[in-house]
């Protein structure tokens, strides 16, 4: 499906499960698609449930818009996405990136918020180093292209264990990330080099949250998804074993028990 929006951005999703049942829309995180969100889906749309998954401008098979991606610009595009399908109320779940933009979501949108699902996410501005490094990424990615990028992180994305013992699944989070388009990529790491800090709204948040996080994840660790848990109000911790930065794609049996118990208990 492709609903136009009044921004001129088109964005491509998949919209499976009941339709009566109780929405759930996931984003994905960077430099990934919707795809990565498939055992997710098989195992919520079997339970009943109704599932949104879209590829983020810049991502998958929707449109590259060169130059800067606002975490901002992202989640006033799903916000759009959610009004052209008719929903009012979502629960909004988001890996990495992902996770950031369920954030602004709920900072630009909050009626749109049932609960979030935050996986291995972190909630802090982004740093000076940070922000810098994440421009002078956008900039290699462009000239490089993602494959070296690709091969650079992956043991970053998976826990390395995971990398040598499930290639089959290495290969395929490689292949997502080297086959999206740099311009894209590059959009929103600048984007993301402009990032908030989301801790002072999520302290007042009092929907239900669930944090998750794997075991062995370097960028987002479970210490600080601890710190994410303390500081929501209304929260539940997952630690993910055997996983590290995408235990929705490494671990997704524990990934989804974690997730239908929240969801069956809101």
């Amino acid at each position: 499906m492709k609903p136009q929006f009044g921004n001129g951005v088109t964005l491509v999703f998949d919209d499976l499960g009941p339709r009566p049942g109780a929405p759930v829309i996931l984003i994905h995180g960077h430099p990934f698609n919707r795809t990565m969100w498939a055992p997710q889906t098989a195992a919520l749309t079997a339970a009943g449930y109704r599932v949104i998954t879209p590829d983020l401008r810049g991502y998958g098979d929707s449109p590259v818009l060169p130059g800067k991606a606002l975490l901002a610009d992202l989640a006033d595009d799903l916000a759009a996405l959610l009004a052209g399908l008719g929903l009012e109320q979502v629960v909004v779940g988001g890996v990495s990136m992902g996770g950031q933009i369920a954030m602004e979501l709920r900072l630009r949108h909050p009626g749109l918020v049932r609960a979030l699902v935050l996986s291995d996410t972190s909630p802090a501005p982004e740093t000076e180093a940070g922000a810098k490094l994440r421009r002078e990424t956008a900039e290699r990615l462009i000239a490089e292209g993602m494959r070296p990028y690709a091969e650079e992180v992956i043991d970053k994305m998976l826990a390395p264990y995971n990398v040598t013992g499930m290639p089959e699944t290495a290969a395929r989070v490689t292949a997502m990330m080297c086959a999206t388009d740099p311009e894209g990529a590059a959009a929103a790491q600048r984007g993301r080099a402009e990032r908030p800090d989301y801790r002072p709204l999520l302290a007042g948040a009092t929907e239900p949250c669930l944090v998750v996080v794997g075991a062995d994840d370097v960028y987002t660790p479970v210490a600080e998804a601890r710190a994410l848990h303390a500081l929501l109000p209304n929260s539940v911790l997952t630690v993910i074993e055997g996983a590290g930065h995408l235990p929705g794609v490494e671990r997704p049996e524990a990934f989804n028990r974690a997730l239908l118990d929240f969801l069956d208990g809101l």
